[in-house]
């Protein structure tokens, strides 16, 4: 569902207040609505630090003006979209410019590394989104029970299946998933 650009300013300037709220989670626009995320537990957040190292240090190699960055805006106003991808892969100039968010364009890779409480949002509607946006990869990471899926364009028809453990191809860059937790009981 798109937005007009009234509503979906408004929504905006919601959005960008916010995070001023203490414990408040992380702020996304989808849908119509804002949607407010719990902050991420610790093996959560391992798995984003071990696959942001990886890809840091492939970068120099495969896209030199390019950085990985946890937590980054992306936003698609056309869409009427604010998303907050676990990672991302952009050009580094994009930090440079304003608004203050990262535009589909200048995005390689998202990746998400699934919730336990809303694992539809990264399976359903973030392929949905991030499709939509022509993002060329989307790597999901599932420590709920160990696995993931390479997503590709065109529209993500390609989809590589692994378990944690498997050494894995996402565009050019080599990731090992054996870095990777299960989220506990």
């Amino acid at each position: 569902m798109s937005v007009d650009a009234v509503t979906y300013a408004k929504l905006r300037e919601v959005a960008r207040q916010l995070p001023r709220i203490p414990g408040a989670g992380r702020v996304e626009i989808a849908h119509g609505g804002i949607v407010m995320m719990l902050p991420p537990v610790h093996r959560h957040e391992l798995a984003v630090l071990r696959l942001s190292r990886q890809l840091d240090e492939q970068l120099p190699d495969t896209h030199p003006e390019h950085v990985v960055q946890a937590g980054a805006p992306l936003e698609d106003p056309g869409l009427g979209r604010l998303r907050r991808p676990d990672l991302m892969v952009f050009r580094e100039g994009a930090l440079e410019e304003d608004p203050p968010s990262v535009p589909p364009a200048d995005v390689l890779l998202t990746v998400e590394v699934v919730s336990k409480s809303n694992p539809e949002n990264a399976y359903e509607e973030k392929v949905r989104d991030y499709a939509a946006m022509g993002i060329p990869l989307y790597l999901l990471v599932d420590p709920r029970d160990g696995t993931g899926i390479v997503h590709a364009q065109p529209r993500y028809a390609s989809r590589e299946r692994f378990v944690f453990g498997d050494a894995i191809k996402v565009g050019p860059w080599q990731l090992d998933t054996s870095v990777l937790l299960t989220y506990g009981p």
